[in-house]
């Protein structure tokens, strides 16, 4: 999905030890704070009925219109597999031997008018070329500016359709992501898709509904947080509009969800992600590896912020963020609130980190529960939400990147215990970035840590009791990222496994010859049993046969996907 910026390269120095000690008390009035005057009247409860909208019947796509030598290519690909197991995402899957590989579909894989896909030619070969190579399945972004883009409540989920029908046939699985943030201004945005025009008119009129910084600036990728329970989009509330929308998916593909459909990936915030938009790389704004700004100067958030100072009876702690937190392109030690014994491990710093880390937690709180009611009762398919892979400055004591984007992460305070606990309380599964790189790939200078970071994450996963899944944060066609995430997912004791493994990106550059063997050894050795126990030359010798039986999918997929 697009990407957070848990990606650059540089070289690394040696792995902190994760934080540890006990989380500081979170303010309680934080959440319940009444909007400031000029705000819209709170709804007086979260109700997540869709509202009520004529749709036409949901018609699948007619039969696929496959080209004789390309079905019979794929029936036959298809026919010499071993029948693949598609079981529960978080918790069956750890039975089994491996870890199962998806593969993420190209940003604009459904056209912008909803209505069918870019690139037809190019999925039906990828699709068949991928199943070829044991993939489990594929993952695809459900964009709320293209499904939801003509109005409140009207839907158009033809072109997913089409996909998930071209997928069931193929014998792939779906991770389905729900895109409720704008597609651009991220690395790996290669496309722009911004929220429905619906919503940024309504963010054009009260420009408070968007993330806001120290100066002012205004940040559209995704309705801020702080107006989550207020009816500020044409009478319902953001968390109403996700509801909704996700309620509206659900029956539009009934007939694959559990079948085709195992995956819901509930998006939190900017890139899909539980976060705020502290690094946003638009405009030049933040480049690597800058620590990134605060994002609580709306005047929802502020009005919040205003309510939990007072509760705890320092009403100036409640004017602002920090004052001297720097800016978003400069190091802790530049900033008297990050540098290592700053404000940040002051009363007034604790008191700010855990207000500004819980309004992210309640955020999250209230998507999952909106989605846990709409998915439950739906056999076979489970709910996931992604975090972030902020891995700079990850060794400092501050962890101030991390601190900016909403992690309440230090060296004094775990700050992702409390995300898989709360993912925990609705049976999902944390989907983390990053794993495949490795700390002496990064800046010595801006201590990245990424290794230590997934450690961390893995820990706080075991202990919530939640299934834990994993990307990798850049596209890596390389036996050296290939061998760390095999490493760090799936050559574990069984309890310690990642459930699944989402393969960034597919396109051309996947299918190029030598990137496309690589890829089938990568997945053999991820996922089929016993396969981590073969020699390297065995694993070798059975992808470069993969790959021979696949060259003429894989040559047309790699056309088709260049134009």
């Amino acid at each position: 999905m697009a990407l957070n910026l848990a990606h650059q390269t540089g070289a690394a120095a040696a792995v902190a030890a994760a934080p540890t000690g006990p989380r500081t008390a979170v303010v309680a009035a934080a959440a319940t704070a009444a909007p400031p005057a000029a705000a819209p009247a709170p709804a007086p409860g979260l109700h997540l009925q869709s509202l009520t909208v004529d749709h036409a019947p949901a018609q699948a796509p007619d039969a696929l219109s496959v080209k004789p030598d390309l079905a019979m290519a794929c029936q036959a690909l298809v026919e010499n597999l071993p029948e693949a197991e598609h079981a529960d995402v978080a918790g069956q899957q750890k039975s089994k031997a491996g870890v199962p590989v998806f593969v993420m579909m190209p940003l604009d894989t459904v056209r912008k008018d909803g209505n069918g896909l870019n690139r037809r030619k190019a999925v039906e070969a990828s699709l068949a070329a991928l199943k070829s190579a044991g993939v489990e399945g594929i993952m695809v972004d459900v964009w709320w500016g293209i499904a939801e883009a003509e109005g409140p409540g009207c839907y158009n989920f033809n072109g997913y359709m089409e996909l998930m029908e071209m997928a069931k046939k193929t014998g792939l699985k779906v991770q389905a992501v729900m895109s409720f943030h704008q597609c651009g201004g991220n690395v790996g945005d290669s496309v722009t898709i911004p929220v429905p025009k619906w919503v940024s008119e309504e963010m054009d009129k009260d420009q408070d509904l968007a993330y806001t910084d120290r100066c002012g600036r205004r940040n559209y990728e995704y309705v801020s947080l702080g107006c989550d329970t207020l009816p500020v989009l044409k009478g319902r509330t953001p968390i109403q509009c996700y509801a909704d929308f996700m309620r509206a998916f659900r029956d539009h593909l009934a007939t694959f969800m559990g079948n085709t459909i195992v995956e819901i990936q509930v998006g939190m915030g900017p890139a899909g992600e539980l976060r705020y938009p502290s690094y946003p790389e638009s405009n030049g704004t933040w480049s690597f590896p800058g620590i990134g700004e605060f994002q609580c100067y709306d005047r929802y958030m502020l009005s919040s912020l205003k309510a939990a100072a007072e509760a705890v009876g320092k009403p100036d702690w409640g004017n602002a963020g920090p004052g001297d937190s720097g800016g978003y392109n400069d190091w802790p030690e530049d900033t008297p609130f990050f540098r290592r014994e700053g404000g940040w491990n002051t009363p007034y710093g604790e008191f700010f980190m855990s207000w500004y880390s819980q309004m992210l937690l309640e955020h999250g709180e209230r998507i999952l529960s909106a989605a846990s009611a709409v998915f439950t009762g739906t056999p076979g398919v489970k709910i996931s939400v992604k975090v972030a892979g902020i891995h700079w400055h990850y060794g400092t004591r501050s962890h101030a990147a991390e601190l900016t984007a909403g992690y309440y992460n230090t060296r004094h305070n775990d700050g992702y215990l409390p995300i898989a606990r709360m993912l925990s309380r609705h049976g999902a599964v944390l989907n983390f970035t990053c794993v495949e790189m490795r700390d002496h790939e990064q800046p010595q200078d801006a201590q990245c840590r990424p290794e230590a970071l997934v450690q961390q994450v893995a820990a706080a996963a075991r202990e919530g009791g939640v299934g834990l899944a994993g990307e990798n944060a850049l596209p890596r066609y390389d036996d050296t990222a290939h061998d760390q995430v095999v490493s760090t997912a799936a050559e574990k004791a069984e309890e310690e496994r990642m459930v699944a493994f989402t393969y960034l990106r597919m396109g051309p550059d996947l299918f190029q010859p030598d990137n496309w063997r690589r890829f089938a050894a990568f997945v053999k050795r991820m996922s089929e049993s016993g396969a981590r126990d073969l020699c390297r030359e065995q694993v070798e010798r059975e992808a470069a046969g993969v790959a021979r039986a696949t060259e003429p999918l894989v040559q047309e997929a790699a056309v088709a996907l260049s134009n």
